[in-house]
C-alpha cells in the first residue's frame, strides 16, 4: 500500500485509541482470571489481534463487541497449541513465561522479524528454571516443561518485556519468586503498566532494592469490567502535528497521569518550546517557536521517530541519545529514521547510540519506504506538515500493527492553507 500525505499544517479534534500496551497486559490478565472480564474502549489492530488469537489458541475464548473484548476463561489449558504472534514482541515475550509457567506445551511462530529480535537473558532463566526450550532466533520455538520457582536473575537493560512476562507467570507457581534486576532499566514506565494491571487484577507484587518479590500461589480475580487508557505513544504523532500548527490541535481522551512513558512527549515538545494545555482529559497543543534540545531516549524508545521530526520543526540542534534498542524494533529504528529524514531534506547525523539533528523548520518532502514498521510510517506523514511538497509512504499498510485507523483520523484534520 502506497499513500500520498498533503504537506502544510494541520488543525482540528482527534480522540486517542486505546493504549496497545495497556489492553496486552488487560488481556492477558483477564486470560489468567477465574472469570469473565469485559475489557471497554479497545481499538483492534493487528497486535492486539496477536495476543487474541494466542490466548484463544491454549487458555479462553473471547468475543468482541463495539470497542470492547469479552474474555471467557475456560478453566483449563490445551496442550501442545501454535501461538502465532505475528510482528507483536509484546505477545511473544509476555506468553512465553506464561506458557512456562502453566506447562502448556506450545509453540511459538510469527514473522521472521519477530523470531531475530533478542529473547536473552529471559531464554537462558526459563531454561535454568526447568522449561525445555528449541534453540532461539527462528520459528517455530517449542516450549516445553514448566519452570520452577526460585531466583530469577535479568540485564534489565535489553527489554522491560522480559520483566513483565515473568511478573505475569511467576504468580503461577506454587511458592515464592524474585526477580533480580542488574543494570539501568530500560523503558521502566511499562513495567509500572504491568504492575497496575497486575493489581488490577488482584495479583501482589513487592517491589524490593534491585527488583522484584513475587509471592506464589496468587490467583487472577477479574473485577468484572476493565477500562483501556488512551495510547500516549500514538497520540505523539497528533502531539506533534499540534506543535507544528498555528491554529493547533486538539487530543481527547488521554490520562495526564498514566503511568505510560510516552506522555513525556508533552514535557519534551513544550520544552522545544511548543504551547501545551490540559482541559479535563483534553489535551491541546500548539505552535510556538521550537528550539532543539538535547533528549534521553533509554525510557521513551518509541517517541524517537516523531521526535526526530519534531527536531527538524525546530531551529538548532537537537540531540538524541541512548536509543541504542532502535535497533531491534519493527525495523532497524536508527537506520529508518535517518533515512526517513535524509529522504525529507534534513540535516541528520547517525551517533553511536542515536542521532544529532540540525533543524531548520522545514523539510522538502518526497517519498520514503517504512520498512514495514508503522511507527515510521507515522512519523513520515507527520512530517508532511512541515514540508514544502507532498509526502509519498510505500509500505504504508505496516500502520496496521498498532493503529489502522491512523490515515482516517490524519485525514480528519484540516489542512491549513
Amino acid at each position: 500500500m502506497k499513500s500520498t500525505v498533503l504537506n502544510g499544517a494541520r488543525k482540528g479534534r482527534v480522540h486517542s485509541i486505546s493504549s496497545k500496551s495497556h489492553v496486552h497486559r488487560l488481556l492477558i490478565a483477564a486470560a489468567l482470571s477465574e472469570s469473565e472480564t469485559r475489557i471497554e474502549g479497545v481499538s483492534f489492530s493487528a497486535d492486539i489481534e496477536a495476543t487474541r488469537r494466542c490466548l484463544d489458541a491454549f487458555l479462553t475464548d473471547t468475543r468482541e463487541e463495539t470497542d470492547a473484548l469479552c474474555v471467557y476463561p475456560r478453566g483449563g489449558i490445551v496442550k501442545n497449541a501454535i501461538l502465532d504472534a505475528g510482528e507483536s514482541g509484546s505477545t511473544y515475550r509476555f506468553l512465553l513465561p506464561v506458557v512456562c509457567a502453566l506447562a502448556a506445551d506450545a509453540v511459538f511462530t510469527g514473522a521472521p522479524r519477530l523470531a531475530a529480535r533478542p529473547l536473552s537473558p529471559l531464554y537462558e532463566e526459563l531454561i535454568r528454571h526447568g522449561a525445555s526450550l528449541s534453540p532461539q532466533g527462528a520459528f517455530p520455538l517449542s516450549a516445553r516443561g514448566q519452570i520452577a520457582p526460585g531466583e530469577y536473575t535479568l540485564s534489565a537493560s535489553v527489554s522491560s518485556q522480559f520483566v513483565s512476562g515473568l511478573l505475569f507467570a511467576l504468580p503461577l507457581l506454587p511458592a515464592d519468586s524474585v526477580i533480580t534486576l542488574s543494570g539501568k532499566i530500560e523503558s521502566a514506565p511499562y513495567i509500572d503498566m504491568t504492575l497496575k494491571a497486575l493489581d488490577t487484577f488482584s495479583v501482589r507484587i513487592e517491589r524490593t532494592e534491585n527488583g522484584f518479590f513475587v509471592p506464589g500461589a496468587q490467583r487472577y480475580r477479574s473485577p468484572g469490567v476493565a477500562v483501556a487508557e488512551g495510547d500516549w505513544s500514538n497520540a505523539a504523532f497528533f502531539a506533534c502535528l499540534g506543535a507544528f500548527s498555528p491554529a493547533g490541535v486538539v487530543i481527547e481522551g488521554l490520562d495526564p497521569e498514566s503511568a505510560q512513558g510516552d506522555r513525556a512527549i508533552l514535557d519534551l515538545l513544550a520544552r522545544m518550546g511548543a504551547e501545551v494545555s490540559w482541559r479535563g482529559n483534553t489535551l491541546s497543543v500548539k505552535h510556538a517557536p521550537l528550539h532543539g534540545i538535547r533528549v534521553d531516549a533509554s525510557q521513551i524508545p518509541d517517541l524517537v521517530p516523531a521526535l526526530a521530526v519534531a527536531a527538524c520543526a525546530a531551529r538548532g540542534k537537537t540531540v538524541i541519545e541512548h536509543a541504542e534498542r532502535l535497533r531491534l524494533k519493527e525495523s532497524d529504528r536508527i537506520e529508518s529514521v535517518f533515512d526517513m529524514i535524509r529522504a525529507f531534506g534534513g540535516q541528520i547525523e547517525k551517533t553511536n547510540d542515536g542521532f544529532v539533528i540540525f533543524g531548520t523548520g522545514a523539510l522538502t518532502g518526497g517519498t520514503v519506504n517504512s520498512r514495514n514498521d508503522h511507527r515510521i510510517v507515522m512519523a513520515a506523514a507527520t512530517a508532511a506538515s512541515i514540508c514544502q511538497k507532498p509526502v509519498v509512504i510505500e509500505d504504508a499498510g505496516a500502520v496496521a500493527k498498532s493503529y489502522p485507523a491512523f490515515f482516517e483520523d490524519l485525514n480528519s484534520l484540516e489542512v491549513l492553507s
